[in-house]
């Protein structure tokens, strides 16, 4: 019985790690991060470009995306990062590199009462997943129904 236990539980983290040539491991993430003074402006063809270059970022740093959540004022990702790549490198490449092309595309974004040359917020919100990854991954996917059903009780009920 604990050979069968022990061998089922290795079967199970062996599952969720990935491997390099020298390392095993498993390093996810849950990273939000917002524009600067949250302006209400990752929407339509914005949200779209943004999408599809960072899943470009992500997959060119060898990074796999696990959820992703681009809602008007700020971003959700769920992000496996293999060891040799820092998060701090990561947010710099996916900040620095969408908002060069996102300037580029929209250059009305650069106007006031906008940015001038700055697209993101300095800071970013990071923190590791452990055994509540599922929980968290529901949490990332379903939030912004859950806000906008929030807001809408708050429209039907008026001031309180």
């Amino acid at each position: 019985m604990y050979n069968w236990l022990s061998l089922k539980f290795y079967i199970y983290m062996m599952s969720n790690f990935k491997k390099l040539s020298h390392v095993l491991y498993r390093c996810d993430y849950h990273i939000v991060w917002t524009p600067k003074y949250r302006f209400k402006v990752l929407e339509g063809l914005v949200k779209q470009q943004l999408e599809k270059d960072l899943l470009m970022l992500l997959e060119w740093k060898a990074c796999e995306k696990k959820e992703l959540n681009i809602q008007i004022d700020h971003v959700h990702l769920i992000v496996s990062v293999p060891p040799k790549v820092s998060i701090s490198q990561l947010m710099g490449v996916l900040k620095g590199k969408t908002a060069i092309k996102t300037f580029k595309s929209y250059p009305q974004l650069k106007q006031k009462p906008y940015w001038g040359n700055h697209f993101w917020s300095r800071g970013y919100c990071v923190d590791t997943i452990g055994l509540d990854e599922e929980k968290i991954r529901r949490y990332v996917k379903y939030q912004e129904k859950q806000e906008k059903l929030e807001e809408q009780q708050k429209l039907d009920f008026g001031p309180l």
